[in-house]
């Protein structure tokens, strides 16, 4: 896994082979089909590992900090809590997201996966709008569904990667801005 994720970073997911995972990390290709059965495969599994921080992780929403911060009665904190998730899974992901996208332009396979990784995230960032809302918590007259949206749009990867990679912002810097903008649309003042 470490030496498919190099090699992605280094050289993209067009010019990366199987064969070339294989060699780096001094396994045979054919124990790098059994466990992955292709390059998108290995893709998935680099994504799905970085999403979650370990291998074994369960889906981020089940994890025990966002179950602590669901069950947090103060929206504010929620945010702040989450807007902090938000950071540490777009550090990790960002280089394999980049990679996921550009393979998405021209393998059908790719951009499946990309649009899964999309409902996953929307899945899980409803969950916190819907939290809000139960708790009566959002900005009078706003709807979960406009609440979602907007948390979607501010904690997606574009986003992160506009402020941190292009922009030059420190990972703290955005984890800061995003939670005050959270807070900022979400919450009555």
């Amino acid at each position: 896994m470490d030496a498919a994720q190099r090699l992605f970073v280094q050289r993209g997911y067009g010019p990366t082979t199987v064969d070339a995972i294989s060699a780096e990390s001094d396994v045979p290709p054919a124990t790098v089909y059994r466990l992955f059965s292709s390059k998108l495969g290995i893709l998935r599994a680099l994504v799905d590992r970085s999403v979650a921080g370990s291998d074994n992780a369960a889906p981020l929403a089940d994890q025990p900090a966002a179950q602590e911060l669901f069950a947090d009665p103060d929206p504010a904190s929620r945010l702040t809590g989450f807007a902090a998730i938000c950071r540490e899974v777009n550090a990790r992901t960002e280089p394999l997201y980049r990679i996921l996208v550009s393979a998405a332009e021209s393998d059908p396979d790719a951009a499946a996966l990309l649009r899964e990784r999309a409902r996953h995230r929307g899945a899980g960032q409803d969950q916190i709008a819907r939290s809000l809302a139960k708790a009566g918590a959002l900005v009078p007259g706003m709807r979960e569904r406009d609440a979602a949206d907007i948390i979607h749009a501010l904690m997606s990867p574009e986003v992160y990667r506009l402020l941190v990679t292009d922009r030059g912002w420190t990972p703290q810097r955005y984890e800061q801005w995003l939670a005050q903008t959270l807070i900022d649309q979400l919450l009555p003042r």
